[in-house]
């Protein structure tokens, strides 16, 4: 009887050792950012980007021999947070400003996958082919660092990150190849569906943030997309649009300068600072 028992609770014991072992952190906050340049990261990388708190982390999307980084596996998130040789993006301070205001508890986890010039339509995972039939070949070069889904890639490093941490939202930049698509908001809604069911996530718990084109006061190219990408909220209820107003822009009228994607970044992160139950009137 005695050795019976012992037996048991040995088992009992392995098995919560494997079940710990193998948890995911309920501490570990992931979000997962996706559009074309701005949200790739345009801006050139400065000194002062460079110093990050370990707790903010980067899932490493593709190989980047000239980072020390492998596709799947967890960095401290020091730029660039998307492929090899991209620069500043808003989820970079993002990141930063969760951390500096969030119990130390508490870690930040960043998938970003990304590519410039791209239409919302590149992220349709069941049409991106077609999308890409007629795509120039610029833009092929960097998909093919996804394996020529960014979709797919994006879906397989988020479960790759649910093993670790759990998904709190979705960051998107996006909307300068799709200007006065009124269509938009539809097409957004059909990745945002996509990805819920994809990863198993309930809607009402992973909020989307949008952040705006350069605005009209910086002389915004595209500034009149801003009008659309405002409408997002009435298509998808968990949705926010994150103001770019002010935020200082390249000479291109299409891109933000570093600057711009710091206080870009931040204003997505009160934002979510405030829907995960945190005050936001003295932010870091």
């Amino acid at each position: 009887m005695i050795m019976k028992k012992m037996k048991f609770f040995l088992f009992f014991g392995l098995f919560l050792l494997s079940i710990n072992g193998f948890a995911k952190d309920p501490n570990f906050y992931v979000f997962l950012c996706f559009g074309q340049s701005n949200m790739e990261g345009n801006a050139r990388i400065e000194a002062q980007d460079t110093i990050v708190d370990s707790r903010f982390q980067v899932l490493e999307a593709t190989d980047c021999a000239n980072l020390g980084r492998t596709k799947g596996k967890w960095y401290p998130a020091v730029p660039p947070l998307c492929r090899c040789k991209t620069g500043l993006t808003p989820a970079d301070y993002f990141g930063r400003t969760l951390v500096a205001n969030l119990p130390e508890k508490v870690k930040i986890g960043i998938i970003n996958v990304s590519i410039g010039g791209c239409k919302i339509e590149l992220f349709d995972k069941d049409h991106y082919q077609s999308y890409l039939a007629t795509a120039p070949q610029w833009m092929l070069n960097m998909v093919k660092d996804y394996d020529g889904n960014p979709y797919g890639r994006l879906v397989e490093m988020a479960k790759l990150a649910q093993k670790d941490g759990v998904i709190k939202g979705i960051l998107i930049h996006q909307g300068e190849s799709n200007t006065n698509d009124t269509l938009w908001t539809k097409k957004v809604k059909l990745v945002y569906d996509n990805l819920m069911k994809d990863l198993k996530l309930k809607p009402k718990k992973v909020p989307l943030l949008a952040g705006e084109l350069v605005s009209a006061d910086q002389g915004g190219a595209c500034a009149s997309m801003n009008a659309i990408i405002g409408t997002l909220p009435k298509v998808i209820p968990n949705s926010y649009v994150i103001s770019s107003a002010g935020c200082p822009a390249a000479k291109d009228h299409l891109h933000f300068l570093a600057e711009g994607y710091r206080t870009l970044g931040k204003r997505y992160a009160i934002k979510m600072l405030s829907l995960l139950g945190y005050p936001v009137a003295d932010i870091k």
